[in-house]
């Protein structure tokens, strides 16, 4: 289902990718076009609010791009690995810890998580760290409706996050690429800010196993390796977590990791990206946040990013 943001709740409300595009090519011709895709989501055709729309003229990529172009080393470090061997993972049933600084914690089931949760549709640009990108149109819920519903403690400052380990389902793990299980962490304000999702799907399809199923973190301004995959357990604390590409090489890989073209990683230069679907030449300038900036840019005043990378 899906809760649009006029309240408007109906049954099997889903978006296949042939009808998400068409009804874009229908706003079109209606003469809506030049507002934007903010525009469109503040008038509730995306079934999200202003702020989770995409910057404006960005094109949603194929359901094929998204889910046969992907990072998931649990599974192999080539791009098409995920594709190739994710549908070994067992995804139902499904749980995750809760614990830590909460008044709730436990063990629930995705079926408990889920119930009473506002499924939203929400158009995202992904920028990877590796400088290629894609816009994609999720499905899921605000994980500060999950945090809210567990009850955050006072002192409770990050967010601490835990991928599945499971050697016989997850091919790649038997190489030390990480220190696995997969980890990583945001900053308490970070994890509830209204852009921070925890994604059920994609074009209004279960999400593949290869894009992270059935319970992903996705925080658009950030580099894609923050939004965790197959999550297994959340741990509120005081301390800042640690976080698995930062321990594996805290030269290249920062806590915050926002995507700032100013900051190259230590190999390549991040100013420009590479934009999937649109072939090899196809780039774009980078956005500071990834575009996001006018949302989030107040969370880091005072700080420097270009040292708190």
């Amino acid at each position: 289902m899906k809760r649009n943001w006029n309240g408007k709740l109906t049954e099997n409300d889903v978006t296949p990718e042939s009808v998400y595009m068409n009804r874009r090519s229908l706003i079109a011709g209606a003469g809506v076009a030049g507002l934007g895709l903010a525009g469109l989501a503040g008038l509730g055709v995306f079934g999200a609010g202003p702020a989770a729309a995409a910057p404006e003229g960005l094109k949603p990529n194929s359901f094929e791009d998204i889910s046969n172009y992907n990072n998931y080393y649990e599974f192999g470090t080539g791009k098409e690995d995920p594709a190739r061997y994710a549908s070994a993972l067992t995804t139902a049933p499904w749980s995750v810890e809760i614990n830590g600084m909460v008044d709730k914690p436990g063990t629930y089931g995705l079926e408990d998580i889920l119930k009473g949760k506002q499924i939203e549709e929400r158009l995202y640009r992904l920028r990877c760290v590796e400088a290629w990108s894609m816009v994609i149109p999720w499905n899921g819920f605000e994980l500060r409706a999950l945090l809210n519903e567990v009850g955050v403690q006072s002192g409770a400052k990050y967010v601490a996050f835990e991928t599945a380990l499971r050697p016989d389902e997850m091919r790649g793990v038997s190489r030390p690429v990480l220190d696995w299980p997969y980890r990583e962490g945001l900053r308490l304000d970070e994890a509830m800010h209204p852009l921070t999702l925890l994604a059920t799907g994609v074009y209004g399809k279960d999400l593949p196993n290869q894009n992270g199923a059935p319970l992903r973190l996705v925080v658009p301004w950030k580099y894609g390796f923050k939004s965790i995959k197959s999550i297994v357990r959340i741990t509120l604390q005081e301390e800042m977590p640690f976080t698995s590409w930062k321990d594996a090489n805290h030269r290249e890989y920062g806590f915050y990791s926002n995507v700032n073209p100013e900051v190259s990683h230590p190999r390549w230069s991040q100013a420009t990206e590479r934009v999937i679907g649109g072939g090899l030449r196809s780039r774009r300038e980078t956005d500071m946040f990834n575009g996001y900036g006018e949302e989030v840019a107040s969370l880091y005043s005072g700080l420097d990013l270009s040292k708190n990378y």
